[in-house]
C-alpha cells in the first residue's frame, strides 16, 4: 500500500539518494554519463539539497517504510521535481504524487502547472494532460541538456 504524505526533515538524505539513482537507472537511455553526472552528482550535495526542498512543498510515497518517490511543487503551479525509485517504477508511484499535488494547487486556486520535463519524463507529463510550450536547452555544471518547457491548464473539471 502506497501512502502520501508531507515531506519531513528526515527524508531529506533518502530523497536526495532517491533522486540520484532514479536519474542514473530512469534517464540513462537518454543521456550520456556526463549529463548524468553533472545532474546528479554522486553523492549528492545534502545543503544544497535542503536549500532546495525548503523553498517547495513536497509530498512523499511511501510504500510500507521504503520511500518510493517525491513530487515537489510551488503554489504558483511550478513543479519542480517529480522522481520515483527504479525499484518502483511503472506502479503508479509518480501518477499518485501527481494527483495530490494537482489536488493540492487546485485548492489553493492555481489555474495551471508548469513544468521542465527531461526528455524521459516528458511523455509521462503528456499522459497526465500537459503539452510541450518550448523546447529548451539549458545549461547545468557547465552541461547542455534538451528539456522541454510544459504546461496545463486547471479547471474544475479536473478534480
Amino acid at each position: 500500500m502506497t501512502i502520501i504524505r508531507p515531506y519531513d526533515e528526515s527524508d531529506l538524505e533518502a530523497l536526495a539518494l532517491l533522486f540520484t539513482d532514479s536519474v542514473h537507472g530512469l534517464a540513462a537511455a537518454h543521456y550520456d554519463e556526463v549529463q548524468l553526472k553533472a545532474w546528479a552528482p554522486s553523492p549528492p550535495d545534502l545543503d544544497a539539497w535542503t536549500l532546495r526542498l525548503a523553498s517547495v512543498s513536497t509530498l512523499v510515497a511511501e510504500v510500507e517504510t521504503t520511500r518510493a518517490g517525491f513530487i515537489s511543487y510551488e503554489k504558483n503551479g511550478h513543479i519542480d521535481l517529480l522522481y520515483t525509485s527504479p525499484a518502483y517504477c511503472r506502479r503508479g508511484i509518480a501518477s499518485a504524487l501527481y494527483r495530490h499535488a494537482e489536488t493540492m494547487l487546485i485548492s489553493h486556486g492555481t489555474t495551471e502547472i508548469c513544468t521542465e520535463a527531461s526528455i524521459a519524463a516528458r511523455p509521462f507529463f503528456e499522459r497526465q494532460g500537459f503539452r510541450v510550450a518550448e523546447e529548451q536547452c539549458v545549461q547545468l555544471r557547465g552541461v547542455m541538456f534538451r528539456r522541454f518547457g510544459m504546461r496545463k491548464s486547471l479547471n474544475a473539471g479536473h478534480l
